[in-house]
């Protein structure tokens, strides 16, 4: 008796950490869990020109106008590349430094109360929804979470499907 028992209390243990491990993957990210200490209130450093950023300068000159509205002391800012096709760039408000998404955004589930880039001025979190660089391997309604951390976007994970 002692031995089924534990076979049942294991099955059960086993069953109970497959369940939370699965539960743990889907959960999306808080924008509160990547939170800055400080929003930047100061000028604009003049945009920082290289033959790049040179190709979006009427772009990047409207968007530097504009109050830091992403991780603590960027500007981000996206603009149409094409048929439902966005390019994403950030300018550094301190230092006047242009970075910007490795891939562009298209393609996403059309819905007026879902946003395709989800961010914050107080978080370096930013949600993308749709296909990134029109990879099949994505869905319309896949949800992208990338931390936004020393002037980098880094992958943190992919929720397949989202509904929100």
């Amino acid at each position: 008796m002692n031995n089924l028992f534990r076979k049942i209390f294991f099955i059960l243990s086993a069953g109970f950490l497959t369940v939370s491990a699965a539960a743990g993957q889907s959960k999306a990210p808080a924008f509160k869990n990547y939170a800055v200490t400080s929003v930047y209130q100061g000028k604009t450093a003049p945009i920082k020109w290289n033959s790049d950023t040179k190709m979006y300068r009427t772009r990047l000159r409207d968007a530097a106008k504009q109050k830091v509205n992403f991780a603590g002391h960027y500007i981000l800012t996206y603009w149409g590349c094409g048929a439902e096709c966005l390019s994403v760039s950030t300018i550094d408000a301190k230092t006047g430094e242009v970075g910007g998404l490795p891939f562009s955004v298209c393609c996403w589930d059309i819905d007026d109360n879902i946003k395709t880039i989800d961010y914050r001025a107080d978080s370096r979190l930013i949600v993308i929804r749709g296909l990134r660089n029109e990879s099949e391997k994505d869905s319309p309604d896949d949800l992208h979470y990338y931390e936004y951390k020393n002037g980098r976007f880094r992958f943190i994970k992919t929720l397949k499907h989202a509904t929100n």
